[in-house]
């Protein structure tokens, strides 16, 4: 696995974290936790064959924790100079002697820490010139292009890559550090004229570049999706099922995620407080978190907080059966920390083995929402109202696009509600997540 664009081996990276331990040490810290990162990539875009932005970003920084008791102190810096991370120290600890108590702050228990870390394939450099990428761009824009006439305009195809690496310690004995990438194509069209204009996009998105879909079909997706959408109109208030097409689907999943989640539960803004054990989900409905699958874009062997990431099954036959905490968030709460610090890793959400085609015809007569608008999700008391556009389905098939409406419900509710998944699985990051079909909602129309 190469490194040679990055500036620092993982060896030196952690002889700077162990350094660092050593200065909080003889500042009086009584622990000590630090990460030092850096990451290097560039992206290009085209707009109607012409080149409209190459951006290059090369960065470095490191984050210093100190504490003393608990009074906690952080400090950062962009220079990893031994002698400007020694000064990042002393400026931690300074704001550590003056910050209030927490009796919750502090390092992650020994024994919950990670001890080794599995190869989970990360890191896949993608060696190729600008004048490479940007014919990558010009391909996929092009493609886009030849699918319809009545495409005309476009917001751009864009490629981008991007490295990183990082090495993370604390005075409770954990070091660990390792590699990753994330590539990306994708693509924006628009159609027709006037008010009649309608516009789609499609990306990929992937460690490994050889698993990244090839150009000329992200620009193919983009187009028919574009051209799909022209002659949308509104249609008449009503309750009916909805399917929420792979794309916005994911973000159902989000919204758990987030209620699930320590800060939100903490401090009493979850609709999910006291969830635990709650049937929030149907019997069929299973959601796991799959820390350690090769290649993919959650995984990772341990969080934040150094520390372990637990395979396991986060809904078991539509049960809450666990939240997502950091080291903090469990102790505010009482519990125990789930490896969650900086977030999910990969979500699986188990699906029905049907088909999107199959989940239309189950559905009959609704809608078929391919894109959301506006962040109307109240986390609170789980009420969920967004703009949304898709398309009118008779007969278990698409009738006709639709536009400016708003579906409407309760996450609770629409949850409960959940008939099928589909195995029309999209992956673009911690959500593995197909189709899914919710069996009423408010539609607001016309």
């Amino acid at each position: 696995m190469s490194t040679a664009r990055f500036s620092y081996s993982q060896a030196e990276l952690r002889a700077l974290t162990a350094d660092i331990l050593v200065s909080a040490k003889a500042a009086g810290a009584s622990a000590c936790e630090c990460e030092i990162a850096e990451a290097h990539g560039d992206s290009v875009s085209v707009r109607r064959g012409e080149v409209e932005t190459i951006e290059y970003h090369r960065d470095k920084s490191a984050g210093i924790t100190v504490y003393f008791g608990q009074r906690k102190g952080h400090a950062s810096s962009s220079d990893l100079s031994v002698t400007a991370l020694r000064e990042t120290v002393s400026r931690a600890a300074a704001i550590a002697r003056y910050t209030a108590a927490d009796e919750c702050a502090g390092l992650a228990e020994p024994a919950e820490l990670a001890r080794s870390a599995p190869e989970l394939l990360l890191y896949h450099p993608w060696e190729q010139s600008t004048e490479a990428a940007i014919e990558l761009a010009r391909a996929c824009e092009a493609s886009g292009f030849a699918v319809d006439p009545n495409i005309d305009n476009s917001e751009g195809a864009t490629v981008s890559r991007h490295h990183s690496q990082f090495a993370r310690a604390n005075s409770a004995g954990f070091s660990g550090g390792f590699a990753l990438s994330r590539h990306s194509i994708g693509c924006g069209l628009i159609a027709g004229s006037g008010d009649a204009m309608q516009r789609d996009e499609w990306y990929s998105v992937a460690r490994d570049p050889a698993a990244l879909e090839a150009a000329e079909l992200v620009g193919r997706r983009a187009g028919e999706r574009t051209v799909r959408r022209l002659g949308a109109r509104k249609i008449g208030t009503c309750s009916a099922p909805v399917l929420f097409d792979p794309p916005v689907a994911a973000g159902l999943i989000g919204h758990f995620v987030a209620a699930a989640s320590g800060g939100a539960l903490y401090r009493k803004s979850s609709f999910l407080s006291n969830g635990l054990g709650q049937s929030l989900f149907p019997p069929h409905f299973c959601l796991w978190e799959r820390p350690f699958l090769p290649g993919a874009l959650a995984s990772a062997p341990f969080d934040d907080d150094g520390v372990a990431a637990q395979d396991r099954a986060v809904v078991q036959d539509g049960v809450v059966n666990g939240y997502f905490l950091s080291v903090y968030s469990a102790r505010k709460l009482g519990l125990r920390s789930t490896g969650n610090a900086g977030g999910c890793h990969n979500l699986v959400l188990r699906n029905d083995g049907k088909s999107q085609a199959e989940l239309l015809r189950e559905m009959g007569r609704g809608l078929f929402v391919t894109e959301l608008m506006g962040q109307g999700v109240n986390l609170t008391n789980g009420d969920y109202s967004r703009g949304a556009a898709g398309f009118w389905v008779e007969g278990g098939e698409l009738a006709y696009p639709v536009h400016e409406i708003t579906i409407a419900g309760n996450l609770k509710d629409m949850y409960r509600a959940i008939q099928a998944v589909g195995n029309d699985v999209l992956i673009r990051g911690a959500a593995h997540c197909g189709s899914i079909l919710i069996d009423g909602m408010k539609i607001a129309g016309d």
